[in-house]
This record gives C-alpha cells, sequence and structure tokens, in this order.
C-alpha cells in the first residue's frame, strides 16, 4: 500500500488516497491521533461507477462512520474508473441494457455475464486491501461491510471471518450461485431495500434475504427509488453498526 495525497475534510477527519498495487483506494480516518484502542474498519461498498463519480456519496458515508467512531475505507473496483477497461463486462452492460430497452426479461446468462466476474475480482481485491489496512496504526478490527454490489457483499461474508457483520444494499442483479452462497453467511446482517426501485427485481432481494443463514438478519424496506434511500434508514444502518463494532 502506498498513499499518494492526504487533506482533511471539515477539519475532523483525515482523507488519504492510496493504490494497492494498481488498485486506487481511499482511506478515512480521525484527524486527530488515536488515544485509545484502534478503530473499528467499515469497508465502504459501491456500485462499479468509478470512485471519481461516487465521491460525494462515498465522502459522506465516510464523514458519518468516522464521526461514530470507525476508520472507513474504499477501493476501486476492477474495470471502474482509472483502471483498464474489461470488454466482456463491457459487453454484458450493453447486453442489459439491450434486453431492458426492449422489454424482455434479464436472463441468468446475462446476469452471470455481467455480476460473477466482478466478483471474483472483487472479493480477493477487497480481502488484500484489509490486510494492509489493518497493518496501519490506529486501525484494527472488528471490520464491518456497508453498501453494494451485494453479490459482492454476500461472498465476502461469506468466505472472510474478519468481517463481523454487514450493511448490505439491496437492488443488484444477483446469480443463482450467489444465493447458494447466501446459506453460509452468518455473520449480523442489516439489508437495505428500496421498494420502487425500477431497475432491479424486488423479488430476488426478497429471495436473497431469505437465503441468508445469518441467526441475526434486518430487512429495512422503504418506499422509493434507487436513490431515494431515507435518512432514518441510514442512521438506522448506522446504529446496528454501532452495536456490532463498538459494543
Amino acid at each position: 500500500m502506498r498513499f499518494t495525497s492526504e487533506h482533511r475534510i471539515d477539519g475532523d477527519v483525515l482523507e488519504r488516497r492510496f493504490t494497492l498495487g494498481d488498485i486506487p483506494g481511499i482511506l478515512w480516518t480521525p484527524a486527530s491521533a488515536p488515544t485509545s484502542a484502534p478503530a473499528p474498519l467499515i469497508l465502504l461498498g459501491h456500485p462499479p461507477l468509478g470512485l471519481h463519480r461516487m465521491y460525494p456519496r462515498l465522502a459522506e458515508r465516510a464523514r458519518h462512520a468516522v464521526a461514530d467512531g470507525f476508520a472507513a475505507a474504499t477501493v476501486e473496483l476492477p474495470g471502474s474508473g482509472d483502471r483498464p477497461r474489461w470488454p466482456a463486462v463491457d459487453q454484458a452492460r450493453a447486453d442489459l441494457r439491450r434486453a431492458m430497452e426492449a422489454g424482455e426479461p434479464v436472463g441468468d446468462d446475462i446476469i452471470d455475464a455481467l455480476v460473477l466476474p466482478l466478483v471474483d475480482r472483487a472479493v480477493p481485491e477487497w480481502r488484500a486491501a484489509l490486510d494492509a489496512l489493518l497493518d496501519l496504526h490506529g486501525i484494527g478490527g472488528p471490520v464491518g461491510y456497508s453498501g453494494g454490489v451485494i453479490s459482492i457483499g454476500t461472498r465476502l461474508a461469506a468466505v472472510e471471518p474478519r468481517v463481523s457483520a454487514a450493511v448490505l444494499f439491496a437492488g443488484s442483479l444477483v446469480p443463482r450461485v450467489i444465493f447458494e452462497e447466501a446459506r453460509q453467511v452468518t455473520v449480523p446482517l442489516h439489508v437495505l431495500l428500496q421498494w420502487d426501485d425500477e431497475g432491479n427485481d424486488r423479488q430476488a432481494a426478497l429471495d436473497l434475504f431469505d437465503a441468508f443463514g445469518s441467526e441475526e438478519k434486518t430487512l429495512h424496506a422503504n418506499m422509493g427509488g434507487h436513490t431515494g434511500v431515507p435518512q432514518h434508514a441510514g442512521d438506522a444502518a448506522a446504529r446496528f453498526l454501532t452495536r456490532h463494532l463498538r459494543p
């Protein structure tokens, strides 16, 4: 991990950009040196739209996380932002747009081609980032995951023992194999679902929630479209992470 820049946000949050090999990322921590135990870490998931485009929303989530006593970090997803383009996934995105514009069902072949390669590459990268982040002074466990893509969050929660709790943003297209992997997830879960998300399959989100093997799992559904998550839903997710990562 190599830090490439740093600056303060609102005076009390230190934002540092880094590269992990050729993977860009951002780390947010309290600006003052820690005076007690290392801060728990929240990994901020996001859709594959590029860190530059997602930055305002990620920085806002990070500010709230740091205010609650956490460190927060994210990495650029494969094929997004300044990372090399991924022709196979670009083709799958084009096939998805064509099917949706034509009003046709989105078949499993399109979903698998779009999502599974991303999950296969992204999850090992998240785990490598976690290795590096937990080696830094002032950051420790436990670790939480918060955000999407829900298939990435599902696999990460299933295979990474350092993830102790997860807030998952429902709405992504979900391959069938991820439903099977969801049964292996046992950490506490808080799932956010926008009921009227026009671009995603509500029933698939409900079926995935049902498949999770966690004894503690909460579905927080709200009326509204993809970007209409109300403030109180975000507050409830923050309380969930505080309860499990800062008992």
